[in-house]
């Protein structure tokens, strides 16, 4: 019986009378079954939400980490059946929009242009789902979703760059030996931030306890944090650090042209023709006018303002006056200032209105507002109904506080970068094959900035091959998006098949 054919409650039955939930140091976990159709296929599967306690080796508790499993329930070898392990970024974000947006076997409805049709919302049956290929889990890092420190006081600790690496590779290395997965083909799914730790993971799960992965799933990745503004409270670009205004021009031209901005004769242009067009302005004429700085003269400045105007839809005196340098929310708010909107970061297809219609910043991310709480609210109801898991933990969908906090004490006096690891990874892991995921409205991690990192990772031919690049039309969270979501699950269900 699929979920279709069958309401929820009578799809979600507990293996087990669901007694009073456990304090949060305490192990637990609720198993339900269900199944779903993917591709014409009735795919039975069994779930599993619970907790794992990560130990010190003389017993003493660290952190209890929630995770939620997703198992085909008909498969004979789970040794041939690969386990992919997910989590998103932030820092800070629990696993909810891989888990509900992407992979798992329900997500959220939206339209097809990512907009939900009314609140609460509701879920329904993912058929672009991954689990008729791989077993899923989806792991929420320390301090966010219902995972927590032991102490509660100790929260901070976790909020680490290294920190982070060592406890999330400790739960999967737990995982794979408590459910008899180490023969499994293994992968690691990461989405913002969460590629950046995916790159870390994978280097210390290899170095420390000789898990290979055969894949990193990395959607909208940051692997190396010059290309993109390091300063989360103003998302200002690094003074003198012309990297990132060369990286965001094609998104930014891309944004200006499915708003409709731009001049006839490029909105008629495929967008692939356009960007190329764009991309070699960015290192050419452009890159070449920012490195001379001061020294630019007016006449060349005010001819590739021009130029920069012509691709972007801001005013050529606008440009000008930042000497060629516009930062992001400068440009969200700048593209549609005239009309009182604002453009999205996440999702620049999104638009908002906020209470000033000047000033260079804007209250709140239109591409963040128009989902967000369908996740959160959804993800607290289908937890509880149909995977039967009870708790009193809020969960911690987005934790600021956990963000905020966030300590990347390996970098000091340099940018965060992974993309070094990554590379001694793929080169000496010969069978791991890495996929990227790129939106071309994603304002938060530029599609150009993720190829110039890739590009500058010293890759011999051999590995570089192993890295397989794909583009959408969307943005940040391209799954939002019908069409990309069909896209993206193809090209997901071929890599890991």
């Amino acid at each position: 019986m699929t979920d279709e054919k069958k309401p929820d409650g009578d799809q979600a039955k507990p293996d087990a009378k669901i007694e009073p939930p456990p304090p949060h140091h305490e192990e637990d976990s609720v198993s339900t079954h269900h199944s779903v159709v993917i591709g014409g296929q009735e795919v039975p599967y069994q779930t599993t939400a619970g907790r794992f306690i990560l130990k010190e080796e003389d017993g003493k508790k660290l952190a209890s980490f929630f995770y939620t499993a997703y198992t085909r329930s008909d498969v004979d070898d789970v040794a041939e059946r690969p386990i992919v392990f997910a989590f998103n970024g932030g820092p800070g974000s629990s696993s909810v929009w891989l888990h509900l947006g992407l992979f798992g076997p329900k997500r959220v409805e939206l339209d097809s242009e990512g907009i939900a049709p009314a609140l609460p919302g509701r879920l329904i049956s993912n058929e672009h789902s991954l689990l008729d290929k791989a077993d899923l889990v989806f792991i929420d890092p320390v301090g966010t979703g219902y995972s927590r420190a032991i102490p509660n006081e100790d929260g901070k600790k976790f909020a680490h760059f290294k920190k982070d690496i060592e406890s999330v590779s400790e739960f999967i290395r737990l995982y794979l030996s408590r459910n008899g997965r180490w023969a499994s083909p293994k992968y690691l799914a990461g989405e913002s931030y969460g590629t950046t730790r995916a790159g870390g993971v994978a280097a210390h799960l290899l170095d420390q306890a000789g898990v290979a992965f055969n894949g990193l799933i990395l959607i909208s990745a940051i692997l190396n944090f010059t290309t993109a503004p390091f300063d989360s409270a103003t998302w200002t670009f690094q003074q003198g650090n012309d990297i990132p205004y060369i990286a965001f021009l094609p998104t930014y031209a891309a944004t200006a042209r499915y708003h409709g901005k731009l001049d006839k004769k490029h909105q008629r242009k495929e967008l692939r023709t356009f960007l190329d067009e764009v991309e070699a302005f960015a290192v050419g004429e452009y890159a070449t006018a920012l490195l001379l700085g001061d020294a630019l003269p007016q006449d060349r400045l005010a001819k590739v303002a021009a130029k920069v105007a012509e691709y972007t839809g801001l005013p050529a005196a606008y440009v000008e006056s930042y000497r060629l340098r516009i930062e992001i929310l400068r440009f969200c708010k700048a593209l549609r200032r005239d009309e009182g909107i604002t453009v999205g970061r996440l999702d620049s297809r999104y638009t908002g209105v906020g209470r000033f219609d000047d000033g260079d910043s804007m209250e709140t991310d239109p591409s963040g507002d128009a989902i967000s709480s369908q996740y959160a609210a959804l993800f607290n109801h289908y937890v509880r109904t149909e995977l039967g898991y009870s708790t009193d933990l809020a969960y911690e969908v987005l934790s600021l506080k956990v963000h905020e906090a966030w300590d990347y004490e390996d970098f000091k006096g340099a940018q965060v970068d992974v993309s070094e690891k990554l590379r001694s990874t793929l080169t000496r892991n010969a069978h791991m094959r890495v996929f990227v995921a790129n939106g071309y409205y994603d304002l938060a991690t530029p599609h150009f900035a993720t190829e110039y990192t890739i590009n500058h990772m010293a890759l011999k031919p051999e590995p570089r091959s192993r890295i397989e690049m794909a583009y959408y039309e969307s943005g940040h969270m391209m799954y939002v998006h019908e069409p990309s979501l069909e896209k993206l699950a193809a090209d997901l269900r071929s890599f890991v098949g």
